[in-house]
């Protein structure tokens, strides 16, 4: 049991990421949480060949009607003058995923304009939206053919069905019946927010013809048990055509009965006309095979692969395989991080990724032949990104800024920001200056975390703490402006933030991530006092007697924890959708890879390992006045975890409460329920802590 002690004098230095700057408005008022469910969010950046049109989406707020609305805008990239992008689809029209064609005259895209997700089809020259598709199913995502006269896409249907209809017609029974029970007899019965219906999500390709509508879908997924893209956050990133468009590579895993504890997914290969049958390529690598990308000659499909099996955190490697003799390779074998996807340069001698980085979340280009890794773009968090001969398109936020776009030359050079959104907004909105630095954590090894400072920061004065833990656990703190779990909202509230990126975060290398597996309660929680410890031994304003810790996932389960093995130093304790028992979470949560991993077997083949840092054991010595927040919704983690720690604290006469939400599920999404958990969570935070003097 690890427990706040006296520790030796730390280790502390200065990062270059980030630091203190003095540029206050006397004028200012604090970041809150309305600003933030309010703000503009920028996404899904797309070029066109020529690199001479980036068209974007742009989710906007409805907070009377108590969600986000998405449309399309686009910049000409070939004009330098001041003018902001305009609006590409007419008002009152949603739509996502934005894909220029072939020739740069049109933007495809997915709108449920006509009642379901359709592929929608919008001129750059004007005039109205044309529907592209017209099928009775929802397209979940979709990718357009090189030659621009094919669809791929995915939708969800029953494999007893031979057409699209019936699998409608069964949606409709099912609707209508008064009878709702369901029979299972194998896992998943249910998966991160929805119960399972029988339906599986499988990748169609279609003809456009002559007046650019899709023909009638055929299957190309034929014979596959399992789910492509993936649920439940798969998206067409993982298929691509070939250079002929004759050709579709996709990523799925065989369900089988072992699918609930499985992430052995393979790479497949499959005419686009239907004709036979998909072939799996990576048969030999029993870990997750993902995302395949075809080189411009065809001869080479590029990959990503781990090589652990049933371990979701495994480092994704770059993998090039020869198509005629199947012999693979490593590119990357030497850089420590982890691909999130794969972009090819012009030139196809540069895969472009982005990767969690010493609390970056960044841009990199990977040579081919000798796997060499730059970074392209840091200095925060960047999201989505295009590439298109020398011109780069991305996305980027930090602590201070939500998402803009900006565009570079593919080197990274020559950046500048197109998108300038919310400036008005928060034109007179002071955020808290942020500064990274790093200690000896457990055995020794470095580990780095922020601190942020109160909005109204003055030098001299002490300042209540929010102390944050993040979730994964194989997560990090990014330097990134988050909607749900903001610093600034704290900072604003006139608290200062210290997050620390302890054993098990990502960017810092895979053994660094691996430190955590098995080791949930000793490792991390080392690492918190330590950062603890040196956050207030460099950072004077910081007042370390009046302070709360928070977490949500991982984090509200390390709350937990905390409370009954390191509870002095807290006034309060607020944990979201943790794990309260984990023995009872190998038996109750989905996604079954991943307690198996984390505890070392299932809950009968090892009960030692689920017990030894299950917080349910440590109940007794819990004391500090805690706020538990959980979702009905919540799969991962069902709710009952959340309601027995509640029942826990009542029983034991702590001061505590209860926040449920029953229609959200892991994340708080809606704009409404956010303001009323930020509510919550301040004015708790407000009762146990005492304003700065």
């Amino acid at each position: 049991m690890l427990r706040l002690r006296s520790l030796p004098l730390l280790l502390l230095t200065a990062l270059p990421l980030c630091s203190f700057a003095a540029d206050k408005n006397p004028a200012a008022r604090p970041f809150v949480v309305r600003d933030l469910v309010n703000l503009e969010r920028v996404s899904e950046p797309s070029l066109s060949r020529d690199g001479k049109m980036v068209v974007f989406s742009l989710r906007q707020t409805d907070y009377a009607a108590n969600r986000g609305v998405t449309s399309l805008w686009i910049r000409n990239l070939a004009t330098r003058d001041l003018a902001p992008p305009k609006r590409l689809l007419a008002e009152g029209m949603a739509g996502n995923s934005p894909a220029f064609s072939p020739d740069g005259s049109s933007v495809y895209f997915i709108s449920s304009k006509s009642g379901s997700d359709q592929v929608w089809r919008q001129p750059i020259a004007g005039g109205a939206a044309v529907q592209v598709t017209n099928y009775p199913l929802d397209v979940g995502n979709f990718k357009l053919a090189p030659d621009g006269m094919s669809l791929a896409l995915s939708m969800d249907v029953f494999a007893d069905c031979k057409d699209l209809a019936c699998t409608k017609m069964k949606l409709d029974v099912t609707a209508a019946s008064k009878v709702k029970g369901v029979l299972f007899d194998k896992l998943f019965i249910r998966h991160w927010d929805a119960w399972a219906d029988g339906r599986r999500s499988q990748l169609f390709a279609a003809a456009l013809d002559a007046d650019g509508k899709a023909a009638t879908p055929v299957l190309v997924s034929r014979g596959i048990d399992g789910d492509v893209p993936s649920e439940p956050f798969g998206d067409a990133s993982e298929y691509n055509f070939s250079p002929d468009g004759k050709t579709l590579a996709f990523d799925a895993r065989i369900a089988g009965t072992s699918e609930p504890w499985s992430t052995n997914f393979d790479v497949f290969i499959a005419p686009a006309d239907g004709t036979s049958m998909p072939r799996n390529l990576t048969t030999a690598n029993k870990a997750w095979d993902a995302a395949p990308v075809f080189s411009a000659d065809g001869k080479t499909l590029y990959y990503r692969a781990m090589k652990h099996p049933a371990f979701e955190a495994d480092r994704f490697a770059l993998m090039a395989m020869d198509l005629k003799s199947g012999a693979t390779r490593e590119i990357d074998p030497a850089w420590d991080r982890s691909a999130d996807g794969i972009t090819l340069s012009a030139d196809g001698k540069t895969i472009y990724t982005t990767s969690d980085d010493m609390g970056d979340h960044a841009l990199f280009a990977i040579d081919i032949a000798s796997g060499a890794a730059k970074k392209i773009a840091g200095g925060g968090t960047l999201g989505g990104f295009d590439l298109a001969g020398d011109t780069l398109a991305f996305t980027r936020a930090n602590f201070k800024s939500p998402d803009q776009l900006f565009v570079a030359r593919a080197d990274g050079s020559a950046v500048r920001q197109v998108t300038h959104n919310n400036e008005d907004r928060l034109k007179d909105v002071a955020f808290g200056d942020y500064e990274q630095f790093s200690f000896a954590g457990w055995n020794g090894e470095t580990v780095h975390g922020f601190v942020i400072k109160p909005w109204n920061y003055q030098e001299g004065k002490k300042y209540p703490v929010a102390f944050l833990i993040h979730g994964g656990p194989q997560g990090s703190w990014t330097n990134e402006f988050h909607y749900r779990w903001n610093p600034q909202t704290y900072a604003g509230q006139g608290y200062a933030v210290v997050e620390i990126d302890f054993h098990g975060s990502t960017g810092y290398g895979q053994v660094f991530t691996d430190a955590i597996s098995q080791h949930w309660g000793d490792r991390p929680l080392e690492d918190l006092q330590k950062g603890w410890a040196a956050a207030l031994q460099k950072y004077p304003f910081l007042d370390g007697g009046n302070a709360c810790a928070l977490g949500a996932s991982y984090g509200g389960t390390m709350i937990y924890w905390i409370a009954g093995n390191w509870s002095q130093p807290w006034k309060c304790l607020v944990a979201h959708d943790g794990v309260f028992d984990n023995r009872m979470m190998g038996y109750s949560t989905e996604e079954l890879w991943f307690t198996e991993h984390e505890f070392g077997g299932t809950p009968w083949e090892n009960q030692e390992g689920y017990e030894r840092f299950s917080p349910i054991e440590h109940v007794k010595d819990w004391r500090v006045p805690m706020l538990v927040v959980h979702s009905q919704n919540d799969l991962r983690i069902p709710v009952e975890q959340g309601i027995a720690a509640f029942t826990a604290l009542q029983r034991k006469g702590i001061e505590s409460k209860y926040l449920y939400f029953p229609n959200e599920n892991h994340w708080i999404l809606k704009p409404q329920d956010s303001v009323l958990w930020h509510d919550t969570v301040n004015a708790w935070l407000k009762a146990h802590t005492q304003a700065a003097q």
